[in-house]
C-alpha cells in the first residue's frame, strides 16, 4: 500500500482546542487533590481525554473515556472516541470493537463509519473500507474526511481517476484543502502526471501547518510526508 494518512473524525478535538487549553490545568489540579472523575462534567472529561490523546497519553485518555462509558453505557459518541484512541495507540482490535458498539447504539453515526473504514483500510481490507466510507457519505454528504479517505483508498486500489474525482468533490466543501491537494497530488504523482502533482504539492504546502505546530499533528505529519513526496518527484524529474 502507498504511504498515506487517513483522517479520523476528531472534530471535537479541533473545535474545542481553545476550551481545552483553558480547562486542562484546572482539571489536572483538581485531579491531584481528588482522583474521582465524578466531580467533572461529561464535557470536561471528554475534552480532557481528547487533549491527553493528542499529547500521546493514550492510557489516561482511554481511562477517562471508559469513565464516561460507565456513566452513560449507551452513548455511541464515547465508544467512537475511545475506539479512535485505541486505534491511535495501536490496539486495533479494541478499536474495532468500540466502533461496532458505537454503531450498534447509533447506526446513523457517520463518523463511526469513517473511523471503522480507516481500520479496515489500515488492515488492507480495502473493499470493506470503501463500503463504510460510502455509508458515511450517504449519511453525511458533506463529510469531507470520508471523501478524502475514500479517495485514498480508491488510489490504493489503483483506481486513480475515481480517486481524483473524490478529491475534486471534497474540494467543493471548502475544508481541509491542504490535505486534499496533497492527496490529489500524490495520486497524480503515482498516475504519472508529474506536472499536476508538483502543482498540487505546492498548493498544499501553502495550506498545511509548519512542522513545529503542535495544534495540528495530522497536518504536520502530512506536511512531512508531502515534502518527501515532492523531493522524490523533483529528483526523478532532474534525472
Amino acid at each position: 500500500m502507498n504511504i498515506h494518512s487517513f483522517l479520523a473524525d476528531d472534530d471535537q478535538q479541533n473545535n474545542q482546542y481553545k476550551y481545552v487549553l483553558n480547562t486542562t490545568n484546572k482539571l489536572q489540579e483538581r485531579r491531584k487533590s481528588d482522583r474521582s472523575e465524578s466531580i467533572f462534567r461529561d464535557s470536561d472529561l471528554r475534552s480532557f481525554a481528547l487533549k491527553l490523546a493528542q499529547q500521546g497519553d493514550y492510557t489516561e485518555a482511554i481511562a477517562l473515556l471508559s469513565q464516561l462509558i460507565f456513566r452513560h453505557p449507551h452513548n455511541a459518541v464515547d465508544y467512537n472516541n475511545r475506539g479512535l484512541i485505541y486505534f491511535q495507540s495501536g490496539d486495533r482490535e479494541k478499536a474495532l470493537s468500540d466502533y461496532n458498539t458505537a454503531l450498534k447504539f447509533n447506526p446513523y453515526l457517520a463518523s463511526a463509519y469513517n473511523n471503522r473504514a480507516n481500520y479496515y483500510a489500515a488492515c488492507g481490507e480495502l473493499a470493506v473500507a470503501i463500503a463504510d466510507y460510502d455509508r458515511a457519505i450517504d449519511l453525511k454528504p458533506h463529510h469531507v474526511r470520508a471523501w478524502i479517505n475514500r479517495g485514498i483508498t480508491w488510489r490504493d486500489l489503483g483506481q486513480y481517476e475515481v480517486a481524483i474525482e473524490n478529491f475534486e468533490l471534497a474540494l467543493l466543501f471548502g475544508q481541509l484543502e491542504g490535505h486534499i491537494w496533497a492527496e490529489r497530488g500524490r495520486t497524480y504523482h503515482l498516475w504519472g502526471d508529474w506536472n499536476c502533482a508538483i502543482a498540487d504539492y505546492r498548493r498544499a504546502l501553502t495550506q498545511l501547518p509548519s512542522l513545529d505546530n503542535d495544534k495540528d499533528i495530522p497536518g504536520c505529519r502530512l506536511r512531512l510526508q508531502l515534502e518527501n513526496w515532492l523531493d522524490e518527484l523533483l529528483s526523478q524529474s532532474a534525472s
